[in-house]
């Protein structure tokens, strides 16, 4: 990954996870969704591993992929694309799971590739425009500028519901796992 400083507020990125126009610069981890590019405060952001394919899970949402292990830790890993609703793309080795903190736990994120980090001053972020809703735009925090292409910034928090990894989290008891999966 390459790293980018762009406009004001990016000598130390400090408080990576600032709100929305705090006047200070939030670090990102660019990702691609198919064209599309997309980020999450790199305090958010645990690792970045290459992609294997995970264990599958039964009885979970479709875009859940299965379960991986990390650092000795069983962690739900979900399709990207399919939480966001995009169209579904083959693996290839530019494929990553972004291994995601969130107030929850850790999840495991699958992505096309992961680009580069970037500094943004956090006046440059808007909230989504009001015309989105659905399931998929629960999960959008932000929109910024990357130099000259907009980036749509992820809720991290937000990927993986309550109720969604509840789910996943007794599927993963059906299956096997065992008590590591609920932690």
């Amino acid at each position: 990954m390459k790293s980018n400083a762009t406009g004001a507020g990016t000598g130390s990125g400090a408080g990576g996870g600032a709100g929305l126009g705090s006047g200070t610069g939030v670090k990102l981890v660019i990702f691609q969704l198919g064209v599309d590019l997309f980020a999450a405060d790199v305090l958010s952001v645990d690792r970045v591993l290459r992609y294997t394919p995970p264990n599958s899970v039964p009885d979970v949402p479709r875009w859940v992929e299965g379960v991986t292990e990390h650092r000795g830790e069983v962690i739900p890993v979900i399709d990207l694309r399919r939480r966001i609703e995009l169209a579904e793309a083959t693996i290839t080795p530019e494929t990553r799971t972004l291994v995601l903190n969130t107030s929850s736990g850790r999840v495991g994120a699958v992505v096309d590739a992961v680009l580069e980090v970037a500094v943004v001053p956090a006046e440059s972020m808007s909230p989504p425009p009001a015309l989105f809703k659905g399931v998929a735009t629960d999960v959008l925090r932000a929109v910024t500028k990357v130099r000259d292409q907009l980036v749509v910034v992820l809720d991290v928090d937000r990927v993986m519901w309550n109720a969604d990894r509840i789910v996943v989290e007794h599927g993963a008891q059906d299956w096997g796992v065992g008590e590591s999966a609920v932690d």
